[in-house]
């Protein structure tokens, strides 16, 4: 189950334009080859950091990623253009940088997701590398605000606790919560939880309305 990208921002916000001049994103339909590029460059980022081979295997995977870039670097394009981060149904979204996660529920009262990270996230012994739950975190965060309808806003402090060791190759559950709103802020929460509710990581931050003109 996938989540729409729920209200338009702009009529939750009528300054919405001028919070920086953010971008809409509107769900794209690149069609299925986008879904197995992603697939595939999120495989070659888990054997960029674990393949060994003979030197001349690098020199020649260096010719391939050098001509796919020739091929694609003419259609690079603004922000909110390309399809990554506009296609719910996507892992991440269909963002590279962003964890594999799907959104299982969109609400006002919360978000559900589910991620498993793999070899290219690990920062050691087999475990996900620290600084990759923040970024889970704040994108929850990002969604958190969005479905509970507030209007565009900026992190202002994100502060993780991590509780036990978090495995690859497993699915994992994530929620985030507005604890508490007042104003411009939104204090928010998230749990990061393995397949037998043990928590393995956890978080606060405080999420701030952008005033107009702030990008």
């Amino acid at each position: 189950m996938s989540a729409d990208f729920g209200p338009d921002p702009r009529r939750v916000s009528p300054d919405y334009e001028r919070h920086g001049g953010f971008p809409v994103f509107e769900p794209a339909e690149p069609g299925p080859g986008f879904a197995r590029f992603l697939a595939g460059m999120r495989r070659l980022q888990d054997l960029a950091v674990s393949a060994a081979p003979a030197a001349e295997t690098w020199d020649d995977a260096a010719d391939r990623v050098e001509k796919l870039i020739e091929q694609l670097a003419p259609f690079e394009s603004a922000e909110g253009v390309g399809p990554a981060s506009r296609v719910p149904a996507l892992p991440g979204a269909g963002s590279l940088l962003m964890p594999p996660w799907f959104v299982d529920a969109f609400e006002p009262d919360g978000v559900r997701v589910r991620v498993t990270f793999s070899r290219f996230h690990v920062g050691g012994n087999y475990a996900v590398h620290g600084g990759v739950l923040p970024l889970l975190f704040d994108s929850l965060f990002g969604m958190v605000i969005h479905a509970a309808g507030r209007p565009i806003s900026r992190t202002a402090y994100l502060h993780v606790d991590y509780r036990k060791v978090t495995p690859i190759d497993t699915e994992l559950r994530a929620r985030g919560w507005i604890r508490e709103a007042e104003d411009r802020k939104a204090f928010v929460n998230a749990e990061l939880h393995d397949g037998d509710d043990n928590l393995l990581a956890e978080a606060h931050g405080l999420m701030i309305r952008l005033l107009p003109g702030q990008p």
